[in-house]
């Protein structure tokens, strides 16, 4: 039986108007849906509308056009109902109160969401465990590290209790230690099932380790919408990687490059490596048939393992589709 569908984006479009620049396609007709504790990633470079499409999730933008429902309530017609599903945290630690202690932020949030501090109390003790707060809890937000005010950030979304939790650069500016920590509470939290996630981040590790998923979002459209393990095996099927010793000759580069699309060539010390994206498997035998023609002793040769970051830096260039 197929999982629930909880959040469903039909043509979303967002455009900015202003006397200056005119009209600004942020999100152009963009459509997605994720399934009940799902956790997916949303990317693209820096423009590409992700911010714009959690905002307008979360309620803070209304859209030029489009549908939003979340969790069956119409977030756009209704965004009071639909708020009580859906939970973000957008530029890092902004959603906190910076006056409150660690505990006062965790009861407020879920006094916010109606619940009754009796009800909530164990489980906020909890999540100043999960998130290494223990230390703090007196302790006002002003007065924390980035990364425990970020830390706090997650938490205060958690206490809220709703089903889809909404991460807009969750690790942004972190110093590695926490990164990691944040990264694998996410990722436990994914593990469980405990709630459905939307993640948008530039750290491409955060999303391999947490998400199954990716949106790839690029000048306002979505370009991608698979799992991570489909775009790995499509990128391994057709990456090469030759080695041969010594360096090529101008002409025998130019020979190759001719003949031979989306191909690089790179010296190692005393040795030339070529990397190929070949569709046709076969032509790995012209490569190396062009290669021993022209003289040269290859070394090795072997499939290329791509991690995330190149995949996605691949599709936004346009090199896959």
């Amino acid at each position: 039986m197929a999982a629930e569908t909880v959040l469903q984006v039909t043509n979303l479009t967002k455009v900015y108007r202003s006397r200056r620049r005119g009209e600004t396609v942020a999100v152009d007709n963009v459509s997605f849906s994720v399934r009940r504790n799902e956790v997916v990633g949303l990317l693209g470079p820096n423009g590409a509308g992700k911010t714009t499409t959690i905002k307008s999730i979360c309620t803070i933008l209304r859209p030029t056009s489009g549908k939003i429902w979340i969790d069956g309530a119409d977030a756009i017609r209704n965004p009071r109902a639909a708020l009580e599903k859906v939970t973000g945290v957008l530029e890092g630690n902004r959603n906190i109160y910076w006056r409150l202690n660690v505990r006062d932020n965790l009861e407020f949030f879920a006094g916010l969401q109606g619940q009754s501090l009796r009800s909530v109390r164990s489980y906020i003790d909890e999540l100043i465990e999960m998130f290494n707060l223990q230390g703090k809890v007196k302790e006002q937000a002003r007065t924390l590290s980035r990364g425990m005010q970020q830390k706090l950030a997650v938490a205060c979304a958690l206490v809220k209790r709703t089903p889809i939790l909404l991460l807009d650069e969750p690790t942004l500016g972190l110093d590695v230690e926490t990164s990691y920590e944040l990264r694998w509470i996410l990722k436990r939290m994914a593990q469980e099932g405990q709630r459905t996630i939307l993640l948008s981040s530039h750290d491409m590790n955060v999303v391999q380790d947490i998400c199954e998923r990716v949106i790839i979002i690029n000048h306002g459209k979505i370009v991608v919408d698979d799992k991570i393990e489909n775009l790995k095996k499509l990128f391994t099927a057709s990456a090469y990687r030759f080695e041969i010793e010594g360096h090529l000759s101008s002409h025998q580069e130019r020979q190759l490059k001719e003949r031979f699309d989306l191909l690089q060539i790179s010296t190692n010390g005393n040795r030339t490596v070529i990397e190929a994206e070949l569709l046709d498997s076969q032509r790995v035998y012209e490569i190396i048939d062009v290669l021993k023609g022209n003289g040269c002793q290859l070394e090795s040769v072997g499939k290329q393992y791509p991690n995330l970051e190149e995949i996605f830096l691949k599709i936004v260039k346009g090199e896959k589709k």
